[in-house]
C-alpha cells in the first residue's frame, strides 16, 4: 500500500497531506504530471525473482505500457539483503547514488515495484511529496521533475524500470541539500503502520 505525505518545501514541520487511499494519491499527483497506478500483484513471483521470471509474470502489463508510452528499454533492478560481506557497501553506494536531489532532462523515471518498497520524493511548486511505494505500485515521474529516491539503509526491492532512452538512468544533480531536511526512508518506514492508521 502506498502512503503519500506532502509538506511545504521549507520543512516537514507542517503537514499538508497524508493519505494511503490510492484514488486520492492518483488525484493529488495528477496535476504534477506524475502517473500513479496499481498493477495486480503476482503472489507466486519470489521477492528476489530474476528478470526472466519478472518479465514472464508481468508481460501483459509491460506490453500495454510500452504501447502507450513508446519505451525502448525495460529492465529489472533488484537489491535485497544478503549474507554477502560486500552487501553493506553495495547497498550504501546504491542508496547514495539516488539520494541527492536531481532531475532527468531526457527521460521520464518510471518504476513498477514487483516486491519491497522505496520512497520517491517529488519537489514541485513549493512542496515536497513523499510517495512510499510498495509492491504493486507503478510511479511515473516526468522528465525535468526535481526529485530524489530513498531505498533505506537496508534496501529490499525488485523493480521494473522503463526508459525512452537507450542510455538508461542519467541524473542531473541540483546540488541542493534539501533531501537532508526531510524524513528519510528509515524514519518513514519505522512509523509506517502508525501513519497508515492516522491517514
Amino acid at each position: 500500500m502506498t502512503l503519500l505525505t506532502t509538506w511545504p518545501e521549507t520543512g516537514p514541520e507542517t503537514l499538508v497531506r497524508r493519505t494511503s487511499d490510492p484514488a486520492e494519491i492518483a488525484e493529488a499527483l495528477k496535476p504534477l504530471g506524475v502517473r500513479y497506478e496499481q498493477w495486480p500483484v503476482r503472489e507466486d513471483v519470489p521477492a528476489d525473482a530474476d528478470s526472466d521470471t519478472v518479465f514472464a509474470a508481468y508481460g501483459p502489463e509491460i506490453e500495454k505500457l510500452n504501447a502507450e508510452e513508446g519505451f525502448t528499454t525495460v529492465d529489472v533492478l533488484g537489491l535485497h539483503p544478503s549474507d554477502d560481506p560486500e552487501f553493506p557497501a553495495k547497498a550504501k553506494a546504491a542508496r547514495e547514488k539516488f539520494l541527492q536531489e536531481h532531475t532527468h532532462e531526457d527521460d521520464d523515471e518510471v518504476r513498477f515495484f514487483v516486491s519491497g518498497s522505496g520512497i520517491f520524493y517529488l519537489h514541485v511548486d513549493g512542496e515536497v511529496h513523499a510517495v512510499f511505494c510498495e509492491k504493486g505500485d507503478l510511479l511515473g515521474v516526468p522528465r525535468g521533475t526535481t526529485h530524489w529516491f530513498d531505498m533505506g539503509t537496508r534496501p529490499s526491492f525488485t523493480a521494473i524500470r522503463f526508459f525512452h532512452e537507450e542510455d538508461g538512468w542519467i541524473g542531473s544533480f541540483t546540488g541542493s541539500t534539501i533531501a537532508s531536511r526531510f524524513p528519510d526512508y528509515d524514519t518513514i518506514a519505522a512509523g509506517y503502520d502508525r501513519d497508515l492508521d492516522a491517514a
